[in-house]
């Protein structure tokens, strides 16, 4: 199923996407795509649905986060090989995670908007997992049950805030609307194998990341099997995994980072698209 959150910022309400690409509203069966939604059981029942006996939305409505109420937005670093590769740093012995702020997160196609002073605000296609089950010292090979689904992630990045201001990589990626997610959740029944998954994105029509979940360093169930070992995912946290190669950081001579007016463009393999346009705070 691809399950979407559609309407004003603030007020979505719940949907589905049907195999016809026509977008249904789910309000009288779910109040939200959220935590308490996300169990099997819970999808099960949504999955039982007739798609066509579901109310047709009518024009075209904003998506919102595919997500509502996110619990914890966890974010892994440096888990591509060939991304640890441009950027010159070692191969970390263990996922190295960061938090991105519940404040950051927009709809896929909402602006980016720049923070004051911002000069090397970057992109960052990654792969997003929701948790849909309870996880507490989960093994690898148990780990994907406890995912609800997937979606499309852009870990927007201000590179100075990240690692000039004196603390976390954290200040750098939680800049207010540095978390754009959707367009949709595929559930996990949908993706044959997560390891498998072509990615992109462009900026201003040029390609600038081109990747594949096959190269990760740590996969997503040893992502899961690692974090659940240090706390309990619950239904609606997020954990975002990553970036290949092609940041704005990594460009050879000369960085490149965004600017106002600047396109982004995303897109995985299965899990749609994204397309946001750069504004700066005022």
């Amino acid at each position: 199923m691809k399950l979407v959150r559609y309407g004003a910022a603030g007020s979505e309400k719940p949907g589905l996407v049907d195999g016809d690409g026509t977008l249904r509203d789910l309000s009288a069966h779910v109040a939200d795509i959220s935590g308490e939604t996300l169990s099997d059981a819970s999808l099960a029942t949504l999955r039982g649905l007739e798609p066509a006996t579901l109310p047709v939305v009518e024009g075209n409505p904003r998506f919102g986060p595919c997500v509502g109420n996110i619990g914890k937005f966890m974010c892994i670093g440096l888990n591509y090989s060939d991304h640890a590769a441009e950027t010159g740093a070692a191969i970390p012995d263990h996922p190295i995670l960061f938090f991105k702020a519940n404040s950051a997160v927009v709809g896929p196609n909402d602006p980016v908007s720049m923070p004051r002073g911002s000069t090397h605000t970057d992109w960052e296609v990654e792969l997003g997992v929701v948790i849909g089950k309870e996880a507490k010292y989960v093994s690898k090979e148990d780990a994907l049950d406890h995912v609800a689904g997937y979606c499309v992630i852009n870990d927007v990045s201000e590179r100075h805030f990240q690692t000039q201001l004196t603390g976390q990589w954290t200040k750098g990626k939680s800049c207010d609307t540095f978390g754009p997610t959707g367009p949709w959740l595929v559930t996990r029944d949908e993706i044959e194998d997560v390891q498998k998954l072509d990615m992109w994105c462009d900026v201003n029509g040029k390609r600038m990341q081109t990747g594949n979940t096959a190269t990760m360093i740590f996969a997503v169930a040893e992502i899961i099997e690692h974090l659940s070992g240090l706390m309990t995912l619950h239904p609606g946290d997020v954990i975002s995994t990553g970036t290949p190669p092609g940041v704005g950081m990594g460009m050879k001579p000369e960085p490149v980072y965004l600017k106002s007016g600047d396109v982004m463009e995303l897109w995985i393999e299965g899990l749609g698209k994204q397309r946001q346009t750069v504004t700066e705070d005022a």
